[in-house]
Parts: structure tokens; sequence; C-alpha cells
């Protein structure tokens, strides 16, 4: 006997797995820092937010510009300021213009980790082409993203 499952059943299924992958976690989302008046006046070229379940006046957030200009690996430790908005951080083109490069955002807050990687070239930040991760991003993670 084959037995079949509705789609309302289905859904309410992924709905309750969503809930319990979500409950408790801990992630980054990248803003425009157009749009945060406060970000806009730093000269900001990202805005990062640590989100999820847990307070976010108590994460940190340390970032790091990886590289290659003239053929030359670069990696340079970035300021990151923290912004009014609890758990709300700017951070300001510390790298050089020319080249390609990898911002890799890291956050933690006493109980958690997150770590995200977003491009930067010529044009700005790419905050489309970022990824998102709850455990530490490999050497090869960054390079794939240098191409």
């Amino acid at each position: 006997m084959r037995k079949t499952i509705g789609l309302t059943t289905l859904a309410a299924a992924a709905l309750a797995l969503a809930g319990q992958l979500f409950a408790g976690g801990f992630f980054l989302q990248l803003g425009n820092p157009e749009a945060n008046p406060e970000a806009r006046k730093m000269n900001a070229a990202l805005v990062v937010k640590a989100a999820g379940c847990h307070d976010p006046a108590g994460a940190n957030l340390t970032a790091t510009a990886i590289g290659t200009v003239n053929g030359q690996r670069r990696e340079i430790a970035l300021k990151v300021e923290r912004l009014s908005e609890a758990g709300t951080f700017a951070i300001a083109q510390q790298w050089p213009r020319e080249g390609k490069w990898v911002i890799e955002l890291v956050a933690r807050n006493p109980d958690q980790f997150t770590n995200t990687l977003v491009v930067a070239g010529p044009q700005g930040v790419e905050r489309t082409k970022a990824k998102f991760d709850m455990h530490p991003f490999t050497r090869a993670d960054v390079e794939a993203m240098l191409r």
C-alpha cells in the first residue's frame, strides 16, 4: 500500500522545519549604506546587521579584506564601526580600488558563530554575490570568489 502526502501536509512540514532551522540562528544581513544616514555620513561601503534569535547588542564583528593587486596577495584588517542600532555595523572602504577583493566578515556572540564572504571590486561591494555560513570558510572558498 502506497501512502501519499497532501500538499497541505508537505507545506506544514516545510514550515516547521524552516522554523527549527532559523530558531536560535545567528546570521548577518548586508545592507546598503545609502539607506542608512549614519553609515552614509561615515562614507561606509557596507552596512552589516547581526540578526537571529539572540541579543544583537552582544554581537562582535571583525572584517578582513583579502585580495590580489598586481599579482600580489594582500590581507587588510578592516576597522568596523558600531552604529547606534544594536547589532549594526558600518565598514568604510579601506582596501585599494584596484584589484579584486573578498571581504570576510566574522561575527560572534557569546554562544554562536557566523561568517560571510562578499566580493568587492572597482564598482564597489557586490552584496548580491555574498556567501553566508555558520561554519568557517576555507581558503579555497575565498580563492573561488577571487576568480
